[in-house]
């Protein structure tokens, strides 16, 4: 039986939190003396007054969660954080429409990046900081953040942790779960506020450079300028916006090893990451020859658009110095490949991810090899190690499902009304959770555009994507909510 007590307690304690973040945004816009303050004021009183309830329905609950409790907490906690998460926008008037609203939040949180807006300099800077605060909270998973305090409730975060994080490939950093999202959030921060510095050395306003470092570590996207970084018109904001991103999507157990361990032999053997680096050199190299034989680009030019277009799809970032739709169509096709690499488990991207490709690479290359030899033994290794045939079928089921569910996905959305190319893009960017796509969603467009049901699917999608598929999946199942 599922644990709904310890669920609707869980659930009042995450609005609290959410509440918190609220306050923040609540003082900075009070400082500004804009006029989002009061739909701020009264969108953390309204999340308060719903989790005190909540909390309320949880006392003397059993302290205690199944995985099924799990994968129940972090379904719901993304839709009802999303839910209050987008009162400021509508209650300021800024975004009026519930569908729009529902779908900034939803994309904030989920740290896809997709976004309505048409002119997001005219946000006051109290929704710009809540806009870039959603990503940030979103891109490491509020969950994990709140199973770093579970224990005050008595309860352990392994179930949660197993819910968010659902990849192929699961590292404890430290023998206690709870430590260990400690130590992620302590990274987290640090490489936030590592990029805050050096984006304000590179002449960056105050505001804005804490909005976007945020952002990039959360691999989400979200730009305080509607032309995204290019607004900045900077070489040396670029590197450093390519290089957090790129550090960003590579798996937060690693990162721990390399700042905080210094196991640099262990790191860079990683096999997850040497397929990430590698597959990130092609792509540039490519897109940067490209570039020079199309386009009147120098080399360095060249390079630092290639490059940076490379990491942001692959991260899953999705920040823009240049509408790619305007290169060569080869060029710009492109972009979905490296969309579906995604990067590394246990990071903040979205997408296939790296490990999944190199398991299924494998697999694909010892069904040649047996082939021509049909009575060899030929494991899958990573690392080293032997690949379950359980991990094996995960992996394979994940491809099976990504697939179904984008042609699906596509089959929809034309029947909505889209084309057949915008159809894709949405549907491909929404689920890998990377924002700009081709056609009407490209760099240079807003989802606006995009019809109320198919932002609604859109939102769907990336709430799938974030969670990879079959959290969320699961629980749309009947043999699911059985008693047993």
């Amino acid at each position: 039986m599922i644990n709904w007590k310890m669920i609707y307690k869980i659930m009042g304690f995450l609005l609290f939190i959410e509440a918190g973040f609220l306050s923040l945004c609540t003082t900075l816009s009070a400082l500004y003396g804009e006029p989002d303050l009061l739909a701020f004021i009264v969108s953390t009183a309204i999340t308060i007054l719903v989790g005190i309830p909540l909390s309320y329905a949880g006392k003397q609950a059993e302290r205690k969660l199944s995985r099924k409790d799990g994968y129940v907490v972090v379904t719901f906690a993304w839709v009802l954080i999303s839910i209050f998460g987008m009162l400021p926008y509508y209650l300021s008037g800024y975004i009026p429409n519930i569908t729009n609203a529902f779908f900034e939040t939803m994309s904030g949180f989920t740290t896809t990046g997709a976004s309505i807006l048409d002119d997001i300099e005219a946000l006051p800077h109290g929704l710009l900081f809540w806009r870039s605060m959603t990503q940030w909270i979103g891109g490491m998973g509020i969950v994990i953040f709140t199973i770093a305090v579970l224990p005050i409730f008595g309860v352990g975060g392994i179930q949660l942790f197993a819910a968010e994080a659902t990849g192929p490939k699961f590292d404890k950093i430290t023998p206690r779960i709870d430590v260990t999202a400690k130590w992620i959030w302590t990274i987290y921060i640090g490489l936030t506020m590592a990029e805050t510095i050096l984006l304000m050395a590179g002449d960056m306003p105050l505001f804005d450079s804490v909005c976007h470092a945020m952002t990039t570590t959360a691999t989400g996207g979200f730009s305080t300028k509607q032309a995204s970084i290019a607004a900045f018109n900077s070489p040396y904001i670029e590197y450093v916006t390519t290089s957090f991103m790129f550090l960003s999507g590579i798996n937060f157990s690693l990162l721990y090893l390399l700042f905080l361990k210094g196991s640099f032999k262990r790191v860079f053997s990683d096999t997850e990451i040497r397929w990430y680096v590698k597959t990130i050199l092609f792509f540039t190299l490519v897109i940067t020859v490209g570039l020079l034989i199309t386009s009147p680009m120098g080399i360095e030019e060249a390079f630092r658009k290639a490059s940076f277009l490379v990491v942001s799809l692959q991260t899953t970032c999705g920040f823009i110095t240049a509408d790619y739709m305007q290169w060569a169509p080869p060029l710009w096709m492109l972009t979905t490949i490296i969309t579906y690499c995604g990067a590394c488990a246990g990071s903040t991207s979205g997408g296939i991810k790296c490990i999944r490709a190199v398991i299924m690479a494998r697999i694909a290359k010892n069904e040649f090899m047996h082939i021509l030899h049909p009575n060899a033994v030929l494991p899958v290794r990573v690392n080293g190690l032997s690949v379950s045939s359980i991990t094996k079928s995960t992996v394979l089921a994940f491809f099976v499902v990504f697939v179904l569910l984008v042609f699906l996905g596509w089959f929809v959305m034309m029947i909505i009304g889209l084309d057949f190319d915008d159809a894709y893009s949405v549907v491909i960017s929404s689920l890998a959770n990377v924002g700009p796509g081709i056609g009407m969603c490209g760099p240079a467009f807003s989802w606006n555009a995009l019809p109320d049901a198919a932002k609604w699917l859109s939102t769907a999608y990336m709430l799938i994507g974030r969670l990879e598929l079959f959290t969320v999946l699961l629980l749309l199942t009947p043999t699911f909510w059985k008693k047993r």
